[in-house]
């Protein structure tokens, strides 16, 4: 039988005295958390271990007797090894180390008295024994993956049950911090005890400091949510715009950050203290970039070379429009158009046009100042812009959108009449309360109805089918511009900061396993290996921790898009998978 001994470095040179751990249930190993020095009292070594269990809840014991050979110490081996009647145990670890050696030497006494205990695999037969050594600082600190919540009656893998000891022991080395008390001992945190008073100080003032100011800042939220939102932003027309505007879309989505942050209920589990920080980093970055772009947008007059320069542009890209109208009127590429329809739909976009570039020389003289309370939504963060821009993006393109709507349902409409014509002449109906196409007879009136109806349609489909085409790409231009924005934005909200500096600055917090390696391996002594942890992968980082957003909900698929625009239905960008239409 294997007998595992997870002992920590820290305790390789500490002063002989009593082995505090605790032995894995159902498995053959033991955690060595510290190392109780001599001279002690064997009461209150019981007493401190009571206190440090209802504190921890961990079941802490006195597993052995740890030796290390000093002058004037000759009879310590036979009076530890003395101490196992009165802490008893199944099994007794006697360890021992000669200086000069890296390897221990280890005896297990078998309690007769005691019956043997299952969960500490007690049994009679020789032990072979593995010294695993660990760093105690590290494990305490890391986070083993994946992460699952066990069932009551789940047992849990051995290294999931020593990372968890380990973790769970915090008051076993945070008892003893400023005062030395009647007990010695020796963990990672031994020789930090002598810590600044003025800075533990200071953090004991900040939280009720830091408690003020969040239940002030709550409630200036609250009564800002309770006037805008519930007042202002149930208007149905409002409500209507909003929805479909992307700052109000990521005004609504920092909200429910800025709430999850300073929420005052402190966080239960690991996923949750990683999604608050990583939205607190998130959201200071965010603020940052912002406040770096206002700095740059309000010096050397930047906010009135935008203006200057959009103004033309969007007059510019008016006049293009124009001129691709007038193309179309004609004879584009030289196919042959149905001469009537061409020339109602063109006039029909060229007076939009018309209207249009009417609307931005009206709106010419405000640009600037326009502009100037725009950029100030910058310091409420670089997505807040990113927004902005997305927004006017979309209302300087309007008559884009308008005109794909035009001819998306011109085409939509000839292309549902075709197949519904053609089912016609097949015998054939759709039925609309089952949802299936029927058999049907028909008239010779309704045939001859039908036969004229589907030729006007199919002669006069070549010419919609090209002002959609013609719209449908000027539209999808748009739409992947405002795409690679809200990408941005997406990657400003959603990437894990706060999980990603851990990885890179602190790989052990974020633990996918561990490894081995020989540490010491001498004639007559046990194995000795060294644990150390292997850090999780960053793509394994950006998935289990990127924060939810709502980019991250089911869209359509390649298929679907292409089988939407194939029959003139209307993409909405901001309509989800799931979203049912008429």
């Amino acid at each position: 039988m294997v007998l595992k001994i997870f002992f920590p470095t820290c305790c390789n040179t500490a002063d002989s005295g009593l082995l505090i751990g605790r032995w894995i249930p159902g498995q053959d190993s033991a955690v060595v958390l510290a190392v109780i020095h001599y001279p002690f009292i064997p009461g209150q070594v019981k007493k401190y271990l009571s206190e440090t269990q209802n504190q921890s809840q961990v079941d802490l014991a006195v597993l052995g007797s740890w030796s290390l050979p000093k002058d004037g110490q000759e009879g310590m081996d036979s009076f530890l090894k003395d101490l196992s009647t009165i802490f008893p145990n199944s099994r007794w670890l006697q360890l021992s180390r000669e200086i000069g050696k890296r390897g221990f030497a280890c005896q297990v006494v078998h309690n007769r008295i005691t019956p043997p205990d299952p969960a500490q695999g007690g049994t009679d037969k020789k032990d072979q024994i593995i010294f695993i050594h660990y760093d105690q600082r590290k494990v305490m600190l890391s986070q083993l993956h994946p992460i699952h919540e066990e069932s009551p009656g789940e047992e849990s893998s051995e290294l999931r049950a020593v990372f968890h000891t380990v973790a769970q022991s915090g008051p076993l080395f945070l008892l003893d911090r400023y005062d030395e008390g009647p007990l010695k001992l020796t963990h990672w945190q031994s020789e930090g005890r002598e810590a600044s008073i003025v800075v533990e100080l200071s953090k004991q003032a900040s939280v009720p400091l830091c408690i003020v100011l969040t239940w002030l800042v709550l409630l200036s939220f609250q009564l800002f949510l309770y006037v805008v939102c519930c007042r202002i932003l149930n208007i149905w027309p409002v409500q209507f715009i909003s929805s479909k505007m992307s700052t109000c879309v990521q005004t609504a989505y920092r909200t429910n950050h800025f709430q999850t942050v300073f929420s005052t209920k402190k966080a239960t589990s690991h996923m949750e203290f990683m999604r608050k920080a990583n939205i607190f980093v998130s959201f200071l970055v965010d603020m940052s970039l912002g406040l770096l772009l206002v700095s740059w947008l309000y010096r050397e007059n930047h906010i009135s070379q935008l203006a200057n320069t959009l103004v033309p542009v969007a007059d510019h890209v008016a006049k293009e429009l124009q001129e691709l109208l007038e193309w179309l009127m004609g004879a584009p590429a030289g196919l042959k158009m149905n001469r009537a329809l061409d020339q109602v739909l063109g006039r029909f976009f060229l007076y939009h046009i018309h209207l249009w570039i009417s609307y931005i020389r009206l709106m010419s003289p405000f640009i600037e100042m326009i502009l100037w309370y725009v950029g100030l939504s910058a310091c409420l963060g670089l997505t807040f812009a990113l927004s902005v821009l997305s927004d006017i993006v979309a209302l300087l393109t309007f008559h884009i959108y308008c005109f794909y709507v035009y001819g998306a349902r011109l085409y939509c409409l000839k292309v549902y009449g075709l197949s519904s014509l053609w089912r016609l002449f097949c015998g054939k109906k759709w039925n609309v309360l089952r949802q299936r196409v029927d058999s049907c007879s028909y008239d010779l009136d309704q045939l001859f109805i039908g036969t004229l109806l589907f030729t006007i349609l199919l002669f006069l489909l070549p010419t919609t089918a090209l002002y959609y085409l013609v719209f449908t790409l000027l539209r999808l231009v748009v739409v992947m511009f405002q795409g690679v924005i809200h990408l941005a934005i997406d990657l400003i909200n959603s990437f894990p900061l706060f999980a990603m500096g851990l990885r890179l600055c602190r790989s052990y917090r974020l633990a996918e396993g561990v490894k081995f390696r020989v540490l010491c391996e001498e004639p007559g002594t046990p194995l000795h290996l060294m644990m150390e942890i292997n850090p999780l992968k960053c793509s394994s980082v950006l998935q289990r921790y990127r924060t939810p957003t709502y980019s991250c909900y089911p869209r359509d698929s390649w298929v679907d898009l292409c089988k939407k625009l194939f029959m003139g239905e209307l993409i909405y960008p901001w309509k989800h998978k799931t979203t049912k239409t008429d």
